[in-house]
């Protein structure tokens, strides 16, 4: 399985452990490329089920509706990559939870439907772990406009997407465009890994 791996950077991955707050559109397409690129452990929240409107751009399959949403995601990443970690939390994170859920990861990454959960997680993760990265994402509706698509650093917090996409009526979310965006916060996640972990290691 990783035989065609650079060694140098599948022995920081191997070692780190990222947070996942969501496992919807952003959160699960961010959780299989990790778990492709061999990240040791995965610690994934989410209080959801499947339903069938989101086989439309997450990660799941049509026989797994109705399951919940954790459970579902990590029978899919032990078939991608059974060679990881990956904890689940069945529970709705909060300003009382996020802290001791996430407390043993090396970088978090934000991926929340409501604007309000994504403050709440971020300013809780910021204030109790001040030197932890944190990778969120605003702005990924719609389709096309990929040139409008960026990352912008406020100090350890990472925004992916446009930061100002809405839905127009008759217009949902759809997957390649949430892709773009969980794939832009996941190879950050390796990028901010090679760089915390692995100082030895040339890019």
């Amino acid at each position: 399985f990783f035989s065609r791996r650079e060694k140098a950077v599948l022995a920081v991955l191997r070692q780190s452990s990222v947070g996942i707050a969501g496992a919807g559109g952003l959160g699960s397409n961010v959780a299989v490329s990790l778990a492709r690129a061999g990240v040791g452990r995965l610690v994934i929240a989410d209080f959801d089920k499947v339903e069938p409107s989101n086989l439309n751009r997450q990660q799941y399959f049509i026989d797994q509706v109705g399951e919940r949403k954790v459970e579902a995601l990590r029978d899919n990443l032990l078939a991608i990559n059974p060679y990881s970690l990956y904890e689940i939390h069945d529970a709705h994170a909060t300003r009382r939870n996020a802290a001791k859920i996430f407390a043993r990861v090396d970088v978090l990454v934000e991926a929340f439907d409501r604007a309000e959960a994504k403050e709440m997680l971020i300013e809780t993760c910021l204030t109790r772990f001040p030197g932890r990265p944190i990778v969120a994402a605003s702005g990924l509706a719609g389709y096309g406009m990929n040139r409008k698509l960026h990352t912008r650093r406020m100090g350890n917090l990472y925004i992916c997407g446009d930061e100002e996409s809405q839905c127009p009526k008759g217009v949902s979310p759809m997957a390649p465009r949430v892709a773009l965006v969980a794939a832009m916060q996941a190879n950050l996640v390796v990028e901010l890994l090679i760089k915390m972990r692995g100082r030895h290691v040339t890019g």
